[in-house]
């Protein structure tokens, strides 16, 4: 786990029983085991896993393996944890063809996790790691170039149908952040702006000058706006037998042009091979054949895409900055650390506008690393 674990597992059980209880009205002999916190939870938020039995009123026997996702309570990684839109869009997205897990329950109480949560079925498969990079280590280096190129196909036709769904029946306005300006690209520069402020005491000049570059350079987006999954990539999703299982992490969802996601979907790639200096796997199709792939299976023209890709190191390079700052808030770098303003996704964002990298040798901390006493 990226930031420390203070949770106590005999204490989480018991309230997650009792919650349990509550819910499960007419039910007989709830039981909670088997809590644990998966290494791979990511920085936004935590995730419980944990087993559930009870008896239904008929007498039938039930056991789920579940999922809690909990909302952030110390440091966020985003400015508006958006909770309780996840939830809702998940249950929205079930009714879809779009692969997610199934939603049982929410609960607005913090007192019963400290902050407010909701439980979902737990998805078996595989997810592509991001400590370390996938192209660098973990379970995709030992499997064959086909698998991986499946992986890849399939994650992509999770992208084309998550744009296919009709906004406005589905009722998904909702997750138009419209705060920070019109649908599109005004608002996400608006909101990035306001983030990058928001994320880390100090200043980002690379992305200073790409935000500068992006105003400058920004196209029209004449096209009605789809769904945006937002953190769209083959890392957010569950695969069994190189198939898309389950689709993971709507906190970055919004509304926009296809374009910014399936950017995103290639920079995120991108920046765990070349970004972090290796060479991609045998198998992985290439920007030009997953450009080509998803117009094929959407019949849409894409436009821009030069622009979406500074628009989405822009992004990385804000979010990484903000993670810069968790480092050093959990004192795992010092405080004077030059990782928040240079890490292998401002100087990705560097190499893509052309500009010098942003400083000397980069600080690259060790999260295996035990703890000192």
């Amino acid at each position: 786990m990226p930031v420390p674990d203070q949770r106590d597992p005999d204490v989480t059980r018991s309230r997650l029983q009792g919650w349990l209880e509550r819910q499960l009205r007419g039910a007989s002999h709830p039981e909670v085991t088997a809590v644990q916190t998966p290494a791979n939870t990511g920085f936004s938020s935590e995730t419980l896993m944990f087993d559930a039995t009870w008896t239904e009123a008929d007498g039938t026997a039930r056991r789920e393996r579940l999922v809690a996702k909990v909302a952030p309570t110390g440091f966020q990684i985003f400015p508006d944890p958006r909770f309780d839109e996840q939830f809702r869009l998940l249950q929205i997205l079930a009714g879809t063809a779009i692969p997610v897990p199934k939603v049982h329950w929410s609960e607005a109480d913090p007192a019963v996790l400290g902050a407010p949560f909701y439980v979902m079925s737990r998805v078996d498969g595989e997810v592509p790691t991001d400590m370390p990079p996938y192209h660098t280590g973990g379970w995709l280096t030992t499997t064959s170039p086909a698998e991986r190129e499946s992986i890849w196909w399939s994650g992509l036709s999770v992208l084309a149908q998550v744009h296919s769904l009709d906004v406005a029946r589905l009722g998904l306005e909702f997750v138009d952040q419209v705060s920070y300006g019109p649908t599109g690209l005004r608002q996400r520069l608006a909101y990035y702006e306001h983030y990058l402020e928001w994320a880390y005491e100090g200043t980002v000049p690379v992305v200073r000058e790409a935000l500068r570059w992006l105003h400058e350079n920004r196209p029209e987006e004449p096209r009605d706006p789809v769904l945006l999954w937002g953190d769209s990539r083959i890392g957010n999703i569950i695969f069994t037998a190189g198939r898309a299982a389950a689709v993971l992490d709507w906190e970055m969802a919004t509304l926009g042009q296809p374009e910014e996601d399936l950017a995103w979907f290639l920079l995120l790639d991108r920046h765990h091979s070349e970004g972090v200096g290796f060479p991609r796997l045998p198998g992985f199709p290439d920007a030009a054949q997953t450009i080509s792939r998803y117009e094929q299976m959407t019949g849409r023209k894409l436009a821009n895409m030069d622009y979406y890709e500074v628009l989405s190191a822009m992004k990385f390079a804000v979010v990484m900055a903000r993670i810069g700052q968790l480092f050093i808030h959990y004192d795992l770098v010092p405080a004077d650390n030059d990782f928040p303003y240079n890490n292998t996704a401002s100087q990705l964002l560097a190499k893509i506008l052309g500009l010098p990298p942003p400083g000397g040798e980069m600080f690259v901390p060790d999260l295996n690393a035990p703890e000192s006493s």
